[in-house]
């Protein structure tokens, strides 16, 4: 089977073609296009390789860099019968890095209060709920995610630059996934390093980390299932966060499992626990936990070893009926500690967290014609 394919929209990134016949992988070197002039592509497909009914899209790289129409649409799966022998697509737009991003959209981010009280910490936090675009105008519950160091998720101008939650939680709704809330804490600028360690002192002079996740799970969830529409229960309740933050994340998932199913851990700072000695609540029937682990090859010599070694750990607890893991690692070699690269799997790990699906693009019904640069 061959597929042609014509992009008037030229830049330096590779295109493929992904479906199902590859799991719908949106980088598979196999099925990368060959270039015949700067608009012009295709591939030929060894027949035995396709299913009667092909469905597919073309990518740059991802679905982050996946094809959309002329306005910055969604397409829908493209469809061809295998008996055709060939066929010829256009593609008007393309994706870059999530972009663009729809108005429409774009969740609802609002202070839950300036000072927030800790009474374990006794000291006040700036903390955030960041509600789906139609949280106003819909009676729905929504499942719930904590993260960390909230300075750093969606504000435009924080330090070290930040995660664009708001602009992927929108291309997530647009993709009809975006129905989750977060909960975005701000750290504690001196105080980070001491709330985000569990029990060191060696770290942390006076580590606080035991008092800090009582916090998330004792004061502050009660509170946002109280004053927002949740789904309470633990299979729609998560907690993240990287580096430090995703550390305490693991500690949070360990020692609350009957308060959270799903943790979000991205290039966690595993060099304070090198023997992986996380203490764990011991229940009679163990918990079911999804983990979405993320680390990048540039990050310093020994990330990508630590996550593996974790990985190890992880499964070696669940032999011991200790927890009931499911887990999926991502490693991007390219990566480096920064939030460039946290924003970009922040999608993946939502979707792969609170849909419990592939990567295979649901069809979605053409949107309206607006776009946010």
């Amino acid at each position: 089977m061959r597929f042609e394919l014509h992009t008037d929209e030229k830049d330096d990134r590779k295109v493929f073609i992904t479906g199902n016949f590859n799991n719908w992988n949106p980088r598979d070197e196999s099925y990368q296009l060959q270039q015949t002039d700067p608009s012009d592509y295709f591939i030929e497909i060894d027949n035995q390789s396709l299913p009667n009914e092909i469905e597919y899209k073309f990518t740059k790289g991802g679905w982050e860099n996946v094809e959309l129409d002329a306005y910055g649409n969604i397409t829908p799966n493209r469809k061809v019968k295998k008996a055709a022998g060939k066929i010829s697509d256009t593609v008007k737009k393309w994706r870059l890095n999530w972009g663009p991003f729809k108005d429409e959209f774009f969740p609802i981010a609002e202070v839950i209060s300036e000072e927030f009280y800790i009474p374990q910490l006794d000291r006040y936090r700036k903390v955030w709920a960041v509600l789906p675009y139609d949280y106003h105008t819909s009676e729905k519950r929504y499942p719930v995610l904590y993260l960390q160091d909230a300075q750093n998720l969606f504000n435009e101008g924080s330090g070290f630059g930040n995660w664009e939650i708001d602009k992927k939680l929108s291309i997530l709704a647009e993709y009809g996934r975006g129905d989750v809330i977060v909960i975005a804490i701000e750290h504690g600028s001196e105080d980070r390093i001491k709330e985000y360690i569990f029990d060191n002192d060696n770290i942390a002079n006076g580590s606080e980390g035991k008092k800090y996740i009582r916090f998330i799970a004792d004061t502050l969830k009660p509170f946002v299932d109280e004053n927002y529409r949740t789904l309470k229960d633990r299979d729609n309740t998560g907690i993240g966060g990287s580096s430090l933050g995703a550390l305490i994340s693991i500690y949070s998932g360990f020692l609350y499992p009957e308060v959270y199913s799903k943790l979000l851990i991205f290039s966690p700072s595993l060099w304070v626990e090198p023997n992986n000695n996380f203490p764990m609540m011991n229940f009679r029937v163990p918990f079911k936990t999804k983990i979405y682990l993320y680390g990048g090859g540039q990050e310093g010599s020994k990330m990508v070893k630590r996550i593996r070694i974790f990985e190890e750990y992880l499964k070696r607890w669940e032999k011991k009926n200790l927890f009931d893991f499911e887990f999926k690692t991502s490693i991007n070699p390219d990566g480096t500690h920064n939030e460039f690269y946290w924003s970009q799997e922040f999608p993946r790990a939502i979707e792969w967290l609170f849909y419990d699906n592939t990567e295979n693009p649901v069809e979605v019904k053409p949107q309206q014609k607006s776009i946010k640069n």
